[in-house]
């Protein structure tokens, strides 16, 4: 006499679905792979959307904790986001507590990250290589680079992120 498992099979199922479905993954433990080589691109106008250009700083902090090599690099009218003014303004904008986005370039500089910037869009919001003390964040070092640094950094890294 055969038996019909359908049933069986479905109770089973249901049981291992439910035991899933009760843990909390809200604080789960993710795996945190070392070393990647990770490139981060910043090109949304903090103007149009703030919120953005925090997550993508956000999440490039987080990689520098994590213990990625990061590197970097705001183009376009993201190169606000490197004036000492701006970037201190951010937050009410991002809706994000005061100090927040500043506290994640501070991250990235403290953590080691390539921070690069594109030269032509500086130049489009009234900044050059000779006279940036005036407005941009001091203490590290930035790279000006244009679509050339683009490319050689997107070539390097193993993941490639882009807000």
């Amino acid at each position: 006499m055969r038996r019909n498992i359908q049933p069986i099979f479905a109770v089973l199922l249901i049981g291992i679905f439910s035991s899933i479905a009760a843990q909390d993954i809200s604080n789960a433990e993710y795996e945190k792979p070392l070393g990647k080589n990770l490139f981060f691109k910043i090109v949304t106008d903090p103007n149009v959307d703030p919120r953005k250009c925090a997550v993508g700083m956000a999440c490039a902090a987080q990689a520098v904790r994590d213990g990625h090599n990061v590197e970097i690099f705001f183009a376009s009218h993201a190169v606000l986001l490197l004036q000492e003014a701006y970037l201190n303004a951010l937050d009410r904008r991002a809706s994000t507590p005061a100090g927040t986005c500043r506290g994640f370039f501070s991250t990235l500089v403290e953590g080691g990250a390539g921070i690069h910037c594109s030269t032509g869009s500086q130049a489009v919001v009234g900044v050059t290589p000779d006279d940036p003390d005036q407005v941009l964040i001091q203490g590290y070092n930035l790279n000006w680079s244009g679509p050339q640094g683009v490319v050689a950094l997107s070539c390097s890294s193993e993941v490639q992120l882009v807000y």
